[in-house]
């Protein structure tokens, strides 16, 4: 398997070293590869701003690093997935997401297209026509996100081919986070792409609704030729920039152990550039953005800063010297919030109030966190997206917590506060039964479980084993996880087993339940009251303080998830009792004889099961508690009143 293959140079000894090929003042302090890499490309590409189209040569050299012969290779055409009766269209149409919900208005300006004019294999010849489309997922005819081609000899072990390959590469208005909107284009996942030897044979999937991307790290040295006028940021660092004395210039970038390539260009942009002093050195941060965006600039720089000072102090270092943070133009909404290595899209307004932090404060960090456990961990996200975005859901609870306070990390705005953990755990409870987090991710039920369980599922059922195994064993769980497979394609049960070792505990009946099944987690107490043990007595009386009371206490597992819970049992006299249930029957009885009764039971009274699916049904009281109802109607109060107030002041 290709994670055995891994070279693990980017140990901590070699972060230290001094650096033997830095590019400028903003090189981190590393030496040699960090990847074992596969892949080597080499692009040559031509932008027409006015057909939103680049006619591009690539050159692709492919070391089999396989240890068996191969002769067959598939590719990638990620841009054909925009049309019509695509596999893509189809999956987001069926569940109305993206810009697919009114087919009946799809337009040339949707879609898109890779047309390959020539595929050539050195020493081989041109073999442009044994190109064939398949589609080994769904068999949909209508679908060209694939391609294989079949080499007349067998590449050997050890040995180097080399693919030359001419195309065509159209844009889309943007669509999925990619294409163009008046000057801007996102140019992503653009051009033919080798698909990678994993657990023994091929994986390339076909671009699916509900998944993303899966690549080998290697090199890329890519040219961009376009309008002069045109700002330029991409993957990697730029080397040159010329001047063709024709109105265009050419702009070359080369990126090292990267899985991917992405670039944006505008005649309007304007540049932002901060740097971050990390770990291992200093990285350049850039950011493209625009004159209306203004109110927004100081505020991704600051949380990029303190993001990246959160990662490198948590999980590990930052090892590129840039990274580039696109900030998209009005109506190009579907631009934001994409990761690509060393290169990410966030999203904001010209006013966004602060407080309200999803733009930009939210999906920057979220973007640069994908650095981690998408850019680098590098893990099959056509099979298990939850381990790039669940982790990272998880990660940026954590990092948006410490930046913006545990509570109002979502949202802390005009009394409304919200703590980012909650809204993922909402966005869970919403499909909360419906796809494991073990399954293929482009197989989930629809694209609302997808979301659900790889983003809030895993970030909740993350957040609920810290009451298992402590914070801080987790994050050390993480942080080795992290430097142990980075530059790698590790599997769920690599991670999974690195959290069992870390923690030195045999977590397996946990990952049954959480990562392989669907069971929902749900605790109640089903009863709590306390009756007088003299009640048989003629003309007995109840004095407080002198009766003895029994209380019976019943909890209930209403889910199917088996949990340890802990419930706190307080009586009216100020005496309360911890119980801890492993929660395996179905129901449990507490009793107990005290000159007391019972005042209320809760579950969970440290609240850290966030995974239990109806909080509502935790706790019981004795007596009626007003203080809730009586907030909320003081709040409506005050609602109906400034209503009526700014009605009579129109009027």
């Amino acid at each position: 398997m290709q994670r055995h293959r891994a070279l693990f140079v980017f140990a901590v000894g070699v972060l230290c070293c001094a650096s033997a090929n830095a590019q400028g003042p903003f090189a981190p302090k590393v030496s040699g590869p960090l990847s074992q890499r596969v892949v080597a490309y080499q692009i040559d590409a031509k932008y027409d701003p006015a057909k939103h189209t680049v006619d591009a040569t690539e050159t692709l050299t492919y070391r089999n690093l396989t240890g068996q012969p191969l002769d067959r290779f598939p590719f990638h055409l990620y841009l054909n997935a925009f049309q019509p009766k695509s596999t893509w269209v189809r999956e987001a149409h069926r569940d109305g997401y993206f810009r697919t919900s009114s087919l009946e208005e799809w337009g040339p300006k949707d879609n898109g297209s890779n047309e390959i004019t020539s595929f050539e294999v050195a020493g081989m010849g041109d073999l442009t026509r044994q190109m064939k489309f398949v589609s080994p997922d769904d068999g949909n005819p209508d679908d060209k996100t694939v391609f294989e081609v079949r080499l007349p000899r067998p590449v050997a072990p050890g040995q180097d081919v080399q693919f030359k390959i001419k195309f065509k590469a159209t844009f889309p208005e943007v669509i999925a986070r990619t294409g163009y909107k008046r000057s801007f284009l996102l140019a992503g996942q653009w051009f033919p792409k080798v698909g990678v030897w994993w657990h023994d044979q091929w994986n390339c999937h076909q671009f699916h609704a509900m998944t993303e991307f899966f690549a080998d790290f290697g090199t890329y040295d890519v040219k961009i030729t376009l309008p002069k006028n045109y700002v330029i940021g991409a993957t990697g660092v730029q080397t040159s920039d010329t001047d063709n004395g024709n109105g265009t210039k050419t702009v070359t970038y080369h990126a090292e152990d990267v899985h991917d390539f992405a670039w944006t260009a505008d005649s309007k942009f304007k540049v932002v550039e901060s740097q971050f002093d990390g770990s291992v050195g200093r990285v350049k941060i850039r950011l493209l953005t625009y004159s209306g965006h203004k109110s927004s600039w100081q505020r991704y720089v600051d949380v990029i800063r303190g993001t990246m000072e959160k990662f490198d102090q948590r999980y590990g270092p930052y090892p590129y010297a840039q990274l580039t943070v696109v900030d998209p133009p009005h109506g190009a909404g579907e631009a934001g919030g994409m990761e690509y290595p060393t290169f990410i899209t966030g999203g904001t307004s010209w006013y966004v109030p602060k407080g309200e932090r999803h733009e930009p404060e939210g999906v920057t960090e979220h973007e640069f966190g994908h650095q981690y456990w998408y850019g680098m961990v590098a893990t099959n996200e056509f099979e298990n997206a939850w381990l790039d975005e669940g982790i990272n859901s998880y990660t940026e609870v954590k990092v948006m917590d410490s930046l913006f306070g545990h509570n109002t990390s979502a949202t802390n705005l005009l009394g409304a506060q919200l703590g980012d953990g909650e809204e993922l755990r909402s966005f869970y409870l919403g499909d909360a039964g419906f796809d494991p987090l073990a399954r293929a991710s482009y197989t989930d039920m629809s694209m609302g479980s997808y979301g659900a369980v790889s983003y809030g599922k895993t970030a909740t059922m993350l957040a609920t084993l810290e009451a298992i195994v402590g914070e801080q064993a987790l994050r050390k769980a993480l942080h080795v996880y992290f430097l142990r497979y980075r530059f790698t394609h590790p599997t769920q049960e690599d991670f999974m087993h690195t959290v069992n070792e870390v923690t030195r505990q045999d977590l397996n009946w946990y990952w049954e339940q959480a990562a392989y099944e669907t069971p929902v987690l749900d605790y109640e107490v089903a009863r709590a009251d306390s009756n007088p043990t003299n009640w048989y007595e003629e003309n007995a009386t109840e004095k407080k303080g002198e009766t003895i009371y029994e209380t019976q206490v019943i909890l209930h597992r209403k889910g199917d998830f088996i949990f340890p819970v802990a419930a706190e049992v307080k009586f009216d006299n100020g005496e309360s009792i911890r119980e801890q249930w492993d929660g395996k029957d179905r129901w449990v009885r507490y009793v107990y004889h005290k000159k007391a009764k019972v005042a209320s039971v809760e579950i969970d009274p440290d609240h850290k099961v966030t995974m239990d699916s109806n909080y509502l049904n935790n706790s019981r009281t004795t007596e009626r508690q007003k203080g809730a109802t009586e907030k909320i109607a003081a709040y409506w109060m005050f609602l109906t009143q400034f209503l009526a107030q700014m009605l009579s002041w129109l009027a």
